[in-house]
């Protein structure tokens, strides 16, 4: 058995980890359009429970936080049915799972949403980029803007969701703060231009991250909260950079970390792109929050295993590679191989892809 710290046991806040390898958010599109998983996700996350920790796809917190088809709830008293039978899988397999909460903001699109309403942001600024809706990838929809006291329902759809994780017997929570949803619309100056206690300063447009973590950790414990951050990427809806990426989230993670959170989970770059740890202080970023780190985005084996190694992070994210090897921890100790999963059965589909997987 190997002696790298990639694969030791390691306890994030109240979540016992066997190995440092988590399985990062994964949106797949298999869920029906009622937001209830199928029994194929029983199987899907049961063959990659070997995870130190297995974070679920980014999961709907209400009808208004939906922004793709076939995307997962956690909102109703069939989405947590179909999501007992996924944590129960996972738990007799010996793994642990966290569920992501997920509001996609301005990245929706009209028929997505009830009664063809405009979704929802910040401030009216139209998304670019894609959704993928029923019809296929459209453009997203002007958004309109919050109206103040709207927030704090929104604040309460999480809360709620934080609930029906728990009775679906989750791990715990990651609150999904990146890739241009939501709260990253919030927290950024560059899609946040709001005049009141949720946008302008720092302080204020952290402020809606901060009462969601704050609510979520009431139902679970703030040693059961996870929270993911994307501080240097543009990819989804073309969203630009805060104007003070550094000082802005460090201001947010120096406060999470005061109500001592499980882990920060960043992708230390662009999405689906190169790593930014080079050029951005993620240390920083990581000594603000004082607690356990995971690092995302382009982490290979020998990365991971100097990234472990040094301290340079407690816990590796992998994504894509999880997809055409959910034996991947295995894989990364003996060193074997790893495949490369088609592209075109990543989102949508059935079996094939995605929980039957095609070898050379």
């Amino acid at each position: 058995m190997s002696t790298e710290p990639l694969f030791s046991a390691f306890r994030l806040g109240a979540i016992d980890v066997r190995n440092r390898v988590a399985m990062a958010p994964l949106t797949r599109s298999r869920a029906g359009m009622d937001g209830v998983q199928t029994p194929l996700a029983v199987e899907y996350y049961a063959q990659r429970a070997s995870a130190g920790l297995i974070i679920t796809e980014a999961t709907n917190i209400s009808r208004q936080g939906r922004g793709y088809a076939y995307t997962p709830g956690i909102y109703t008293d069939e989405h947590v049915a179909a999501w007992s039978q996924v944590t129960d899988a996972v738990h007799a397999a010996g793994g642990r799972i966290v569920m992501q909460l997920w509001h996609v903001g301005r990245m929706s699109h009209v028929s997505l949403q009830e009664d063809g309403a405009a979704p929802v942001a910040p401030s009216a600024i139209q998304a670019g980029g894609s959704v993928f809706t029923e019809a296929g990838h459209l453009p997203p929809s002007m958004p309109r803007a919050l109206a103040i006291e709207e927030i704090a329902g929104i604040v309460d759809d999480y809360r709620n969701a934080a609930r029906r994780a728990k009775e679906a017997g989750f791990d715990g929570v990651e609150v999904h703060a990146a890739n241009g949803y939501l709260l990253e619309q919030f927290l950024r100056d560059s899609t946040n231009h709001r005049d009141d206690r949720y946008g302008g300063s720092i302080e204020n447009r952290a402020r809606l991250t901060l009462e969601v973590v704050d609510a979520v950790a009431e139902v679970w414990g703030a040693d059961r909260v996870g929270l993911r951050l994307s501080p240097l990427s543009t990819a989804v809806g073309d969203t630009p950079l805060d104007s003070t990426p550094m000082e802005t989230h460090s201001y947010l993670v120096r406060r999470l970390g005061e109500m001592g959170l499980a882990y920060l989970h960043v992708v230390e770059g662009q999405l689906h792109g190169g790593n930014g740890a080079a050029t951005f202080d993620v240390q920083g970023l990581r000594a603000a929050f004082g607690g356990a780190y995971i690092a995302n985005n382009g982490y290979d084996r020998p990365r991971a295993l100097s990234a472990t190694a040094s301290g340079h992070a407690d816990m590796i994210a992998f994504g894509k590679a999880f997809i055409g090897n959910p034996d991947l921890v295995e894989r990364l100790e003996s060193n074997a191989p790893l495949f490369d999963a088609p592209a075109a059965t990543f989102f949508g589909g059935g079996a094939e892809g995605y929980t039957e997987l095609q070898r050379a």
